[in-house]
């Protein structure tokens, strides 16, 4: 048994790990839902295991994930996902616990996602070559739907950016990085699980907007990346990191340059002439439908 089996198994209770272990090869996610079958999700479909949950299977999964201490998940929690050893984010849903507008628990547990980490080197590549002219980084927003693989090539263009690319004589550069959600660094108390480089700072747990200025201010980066943009304050945020310097590569939910242009957020961006290029992904992980050239004259690092 490989190490992701062992690092998933460790999760459920022995009646549901024997049930799973054998369809984990390339699983991307489990789903635990209370009287309800298990689902396993693969790059084929939904692969569905007969076994009604209960509400004690939920209880023990999620003292496992949380070490026998769910108060010190607290704030986690009310995020709606747990970070877990190996990387592994576990989606949650329940009722909300409201107080001053703001959700500060979540209680009756009634849903588990747990989205598998796995990263894969190369799979930027195409991208890469987008967005790096010589020795220069070109401001970019990649745009997919959910589910074409922006995060997954997020995670390899830091990783190559922090640690230089020799097929192209591409020296490291100092990468910021604004992990809202972990979903790029998998940090687990502080250790990042994926490998993201040598030369990289990791914020996470905060807004786009603070942890965007938060590393101009104290980190200096020559390039901030940050995953699914999409409201006023992060424009705000991404116009102030321009203005400082401060070069940029960020996703987007989208299946065409036509689709950001509508997005009245997104196009304030395009609108201040500050992205070089917009490339928009193919349902082909890791392939590009299309490449968008603007503004070429802010391309100088």
């Amino acid at each position: 048994m490989g190490n992701l089996e062992n690092n998933i198994l460790e999760f459920f209770p022995r009646r549901i790990a024997s049930l799973i272990k054998d369809k984990l090869g390339d699983a991307e996610e489990i789903r635990i839902r209370q009287a309800r079958n298990i689902f396993i999700k693969n790059s084929m479909g939904n692969y569905e295991i007969e076994y009604l949950v209960n509400c004690n299977d939920i209880l023990e999964i999620m003292q496992k994930i949380c070490e026998y201490s769910i108060y010190s998940y607290q704030n986690q929690i009310s995020h709606g996902f747990i970070t877990v050893k190996g990387g592994h984010r576990v989606g949650l849903t329940g009722s909300c616990v409201i107080e001053n507008g703001k959700v500060i628990n979540i209680k009756y547990i009634n849903s588990l996602n747990f989205r598998i980490a796995r990263q894969v080197f190369g799979a930027g590549d195409n991208v890469l070559d987008e967005v790096i002219d010589g020795n220069k980084i070109l401001n970019s927003i990649i745009v997919s739907p959910p589910g074409y693989g922006k995060t997954t090539i997020l995670k390899d263009i830091i990783r190559n950016l922090s640690s230089g690319i020799k097929r192209i004589n591409f020296d490291a550069v100092d990468v910021g990085v604004v992990d809202e959600r972990g979903e790029l660094s998998a940090m687990y108390k502080g250790v990042p699980q994926n490998d993201l480089g040598i030369k990289v700072d990791i914020i996470e747990n905060t807004s786009k907007e603070i942890g965007i200025k938060m590393l101009v201010r104290s980190m200096s980066p020559k390039v901030i990346v940050v995953d699914e943009i999409g409201t006023k304050e992060d424009i705000k945020a991404i116009n102030y990191a321009f203005c400082s310097g401060v070069k940029g590569i960020f996703s987007c939910h989208g299946e065409s340059y036509n689709d950001l242009i509508r997005n009245p957020i997104i196009k304030d961006i395009l609108d201040l002439n500050i992205i070089n290029k917009v490339i928009i992904l193919s349902e082909e992980r890791g392939k590009i439908k299309d490449v968008v050239n603007l503004n070429q004259q802010c391309s100088i690092m």
